[in-house]
């Protein structure tokens, strides 16, 4: 786990379901890493509707929800005072992310590499559990693993 200096944590989606559901094998892990300081946590348009699709689907979460119901979910997570959103989403092409997709591995890194740029913009930490993203994030931008 590499902490950053940062104390603006972008959450990943795999973040935000693990705090959502009490079932879910690394809640522990969500919960106790927003608990143990005063960090405040942000989301984005993309991690909102990535929780409200995933929050939906049997395969993902056993007791998935219809989309309204893991919205009304949702909306009462980032009620929390310590919850920043991101409304400025950069373009996904131009100088700003001309380099980004030089560092992934393939298609299903795309978003991913997108949200560690989100976090770099507004000078955040990208929390994530997913190893895989262990290094992408470069010398200016912050990541940290849970769970390893």
């Amino acid at each position: 786990m590499r902490k950053g200096s940062s104390d603006l944590l972008l959450l990943d989606v795999n973040v935000l379901l693990a705090m959502a559901w009490p079932n879910h094998q690394f809640h522990a892990d969500a919960v106790w890493r927003l608990e143990a300081g005063a960090d405040r946590w942000a989301t984005c348009a993309l991690t909102q509707l990535g929780f409200i699709r995933l929050s939906s689907k049997p395969a993902a979460i056993p007791t998935a929800k219809s989309p309204a119901e893991a919205a009304l979910l949702l909306s009462g997570m980032v009620r929390d005072p310590r919850h920043v959103y991101l409304e400025s989403l950069p373009p996904p092409v131009g100088d700003e992310s001309r380099d980004m997709f030089e560092k992934i591995f393939g298609y299903r890194q795309v978003t991913d590499i997108y949200l560690i740029a989100l976090a770099r913009r507004h000078r955040a930490t990208f929390v994530t559990f997913d190893t895989r993203l262990q290094g992408l994030s470069g010398p200016a931008a912050s990541v940290e693993i849970l769970g390893i």
